[in-house]
């Protein structure tokens, strides 16, 4: 079976992409991510995207990377905390771009690699990704990879791999926190 795995980074894609095809999966990947600022550490991301899809002979999709479409989808939010509601916001912005993709590229289902960072609450992003599953008409997959020591996982496997471990969650607002 199909599944589009939106990808936010190379690390957190480690055990996703692991976890997804020892469960039979046929994974492509998605990395739109226009929250990510700058535009040069996207470009860092991306790299790392394309160093996990080579590693793994997997297909990697590129969304298009729209940083002011972004912001007018998170206005009035930038002041909240971190974990908050602009990060619903940003997680509805990346799924909804995740789930029009599998729609037009033909896959019924979708998941993210956001549930593997022990920084997200995986429930929350879920939800997000049932809405979303079901307003656009793809099924969102449920996967918490940081269970069963997934984000250990990742931290390991991007040692091992020499991924570029960013250290905040990619937009300007969770850079000054």
């Amino acid at each position: 079976m199909k599944i589009l795995l939106h990808v936010c980074c190379g690390p957190c894609s480690t055990a996703s992409v692991e976890r997804l095809r020892e469960k039979g999966y046929d994974v492509v990947l998605f990395f739109p991510n226009s929250n990510i600022y700058p535009e040069g550490e996207w470009e860092k991301r991306l790299e790392n995207a394309r160093k996990i899809a080579e590693l793994h002979g997997l297909e990697l999709v590129v969304g298009e990377y729209d940083h002011s479409a972004w912001r007018e989808f998170v206005r009035g939010l930038e002041n909240e905390k971190e974990g908050g509601a602009r990060c619903l916001r940003c997680f509805e912005f990346n799924l909804a771009k995740t789930a029009k993709k599998a729609r037009e590229l033909g896959i019924e289902n979708f998941t993210t690699t956001l549930t593997v960072s022990r920084f997200k609450n995986s429930s929350q992003i879920a939800e997000v990704g049932r809405v979303v599953g079901a307003r656009i008409g793809v099924n969102f997959l449920e996967h918490d990879f940081k269970k069963q020591g997934g984000f250990e996982k990742s931290v390991e496997l991007a040692k091992k791999f020499d991924l570029y471990r960013q250290n905040y969650c990619g937009c300007e607002f969770s850079l000054r926190n």
